[in-house]
């Protein structure tokens, strides 16, 4: 049996959301700071430059999260690295070698509390089972996950995609039900989601930071010429087409 005071009940801490059995927190004010630099905290806090955790409830769920990401834990939890073998093995790290993520992300089981690193970034909670349990996402966004959900190498359905568009070959897949932690530069309330119907996308540069697995991902001109394309001042385009849905920070 363990109690903890002073965290989430402290004055100077919110709760920004809570999905599953993680709950995303923000320090409003930082107060451990000198003189000297009393003044930038001043400034950060006026702009929303905070330092934002997340805690997980292990008694909701395992969770799998980015290695390194510990902070400190209590009461009943274990750490695992999550290998079910040298064949399970040797394909999280070649996953990790092509998506530019972490080999191996270490998996936490029981009934106690984890709580991950502060950061400054916003953290972004979602059901995988909203995005038809498929999501596929940019590089550097996970930061934890239900251990209950799938990791999977995606490949660009054409080499255009990877080359042309500003990206790698491979992404990170999500698959499965269950709560997702995105670690990313650009608040939720900035996001824009885009839901398709059997429709298309066409968005000028890598804005999208996540969408369905069910999409077909490509790039191509803007326009139907080249000239087309050279006159609109384009040129190519991400193209993002199918059923599901995207999201994307307009002003990264």
């Amino acid at each position: 049996m363990y109690h903890i005071k002073n965290f989430t009940d402290n004055d100077d801490i919110r709760i920004l959301d809570q999905l599953g059995a993680f709950t995303v927190i923000e320090y409003m004010r930082d107060l451990s700071v000198s003189p000297s630099d009393a003044q930038m905290a001043y400034f950060c806090h006026q702009m929303n430059v905070r330092k934002r955790q997340v805690i997980c409830n292990l008694s909701k769920s395992n969770v799998t999260v980015q290695a390194g990401a510990m902070q400190w834990m209590v009461g009943n939890v274990q750490a695992t690295t999550g290998i079910k073998g040298v064949g399970d093995f040797f394909g999280k790290a070649l996953r990790g070698k092509v998506t530019g993520e972490s080999a191996i992300k270490p998996e936490y089981t029981g009934d106690g509390t984890l709580v991950l690193e502060p950061t400054y970034k916003h953290l972004i909670l979602l059901d995988v089972a909203d995005w038809n349990g498929s999501i596929v996402l940019d590089d550097g966004l996970f930061l934890a996950c239900d251990s209950s959900l799938t990791h999977k190498t995606i490949m660009r359905s054409n080499l255009s995609s990877a080359v042309a568009g500003n990206e790698g070959l491979f992404n990170l897949g999500i698959q499965g039900n269950g709560v997702l932690c995105l670690e990313s530069s650009v608040p939720k309330e900035e996001l824009v989601e885009i839901t398709l119907e059997n429709d298309i996308v066409k968005i000028d540069g890598n804005m999208a930071i996540a969408w369905s697995g069910s999409l077909n991902f490509t790039v191509e001109r803007s326009g139907k010429s080249l000239i087309g394309s050279a006159a609109s001042g384009e040129g190519l385009v991400n193209v993002y087409r199918g059923t599901g849905k995207v999201l994307m920070a307009p002003v990264r």
